[in-house]
């Protein structure tokens, strides 16, 4: 099966199965049926990024069968739950292009002339939705572990493992990125870019890509050896990727990015991108820098200011720095791959992936 088979495969099972889930909500009451309307526009289409990198990691381990596109199902539901929870965070508006979750509840409070507070209404609906999608990402891993079984694959520990220790790191990831826009913030350049890599690591970047790798190979009965190389090959990635939509967040255009410009200078994110801003900037544009950052009112020409701190101070071009450095790091790791047996139409492909997605093209 092609890569856009493959993804023609997990669209459609994404639909089936919330399709069903909708019905077992329905039975429950009506009133309750837009709490899988959220999530259904959430992986409805899309390039599937990671059970693409499922499918790889799959394939590296020779696996058969459909489990990998019922693992796909389980990552795209995950990937939902873990962005309608991002959203009412972040306080985010919008979510490519359209309503977030929380605001297309609290729309429907209005529209239906409920009482009492629609925002807290639009969170509270956001939330549960959410908490829905990681329920149901877990169930849809079991079908994948079952359907592995069925099909005589021996699925490693690992599978499991990782899919667990997947719930808890990007919770405790979303925590400390919480934490960053409120506590004090880090005296040195050095301790602000470790504390912006490990949110950017644990909240986003190895879920986005380390994980579903090893999930795919794991559930094909993979070695441990193998599940640590692809690891290993796809954790810079990941990062570079988080780093790229970083910069997407303060210079990308809303076309392509599907939320306003500046909305992580105005939520007050401490990313790497802001360390090197703060750090290397005269005085009197740090403290200007340092001022904008969590200032929901920032305006379009403030933003415009920022971008040119960002840029003069170097911090721009040192990002750019480290998605190259990170992405030598994963290419550096390919050899490993060869050694364990990993065939060139599998290695062509995660070449490819890894450059769409330090592009930020996927």
């Amino acid at each position: 099966m092609k890569r856009e088979e493959f993804i023609s495969e997990v669209n459609a099972r994404c639909a089936g199965f919330l399709q069903a889930r909708h019905a077992e909500v329905n039975a429950v009451s009506e009133h309750a049926v837009p709490l899988v309307n959220a999530l259904t526009s959430l992986t409805r289409g899309g390039k599937k990024m990671r059970p693409a990198l499922a499918r790889l990691g799959w394939q590296a381990a020779d696996g058969r069968g459909d489990a990998v596109v019922e693992l796909g199902v389980a990552l795209e539901l995950f990937q939902a739950a873990a962005l309608v929870h991002d959203d009412v965070i972040d306080r985010s508006a919008t979510r490519r292009g359209l309503p977030s979750a929380h605001i297309r509840f609290e729309q429907m409070h209005r529209e239906s002339g409920f009482s009492r507070d629609a925002a807290h209404f639009g969170t509270s609906g956001a939330i549960l939705s959410g908490d829905l999608s990681l329920a149901w990402a877990s169930e849809a891993f079991f079908h994948a572990q079952c359907t592995a079984m069925q099909d005589g694959l021996t699925s490693s520990p690992l599978a499991a493992r990782t899919f667990h220790r997947m719930h808890t790191e990007v919770i405790t990831g979303q925590y400390l990125d919480v934490l960053e826009e409120v506590r004090i913030p880090a005296e040195t350049e050095a301790e602000a870019v470790l504390r912006a890599r490990g949110v950017l690591r644990y909240k986003a970047a190895k879920y986005s890509t380390e994980y579903p790798v090893v999930l795919g190979a794991a559930l094909a009965g993979g070695s441990d050896e193998l599940c640590r190389a692809f690891a290993a090959a796809a954790l810079p990635v990941g990062e570079a990727f988080q780093l790229r939509d970083d910069l997407l967040g303060v210079f990308g255009d809303p076309e392509t990015t599907g939320k306003p410009v500046g909305d992580d200078l105005r939520e007050g994110k401490r990313t790497e991108l802001i360390a090197y801003g703060l750090f290397r900037s005269s005085a009197t544009a740090s403290r200007e820098l340092a001022q904008m950052l969590g200032d929901p009112g920032l305006s379009e020409t403030q933003v415009e200011r920022a971008r040119a701190i960002l840029v003069e101070s170097g911090a721009l071009a040192e990002v750019e720095r480290s998605i190259e450095a990170l992405t030598e790091d994963s290419v550096a790791c390919t050899q490993d791959l060869i050694d364990l047996g990993v065939s060139a139409e599998v290695l062509e492909e995660f070449d490819q992936l890894r450059g769409h997605l330090v592009l930020r093209t996927v």
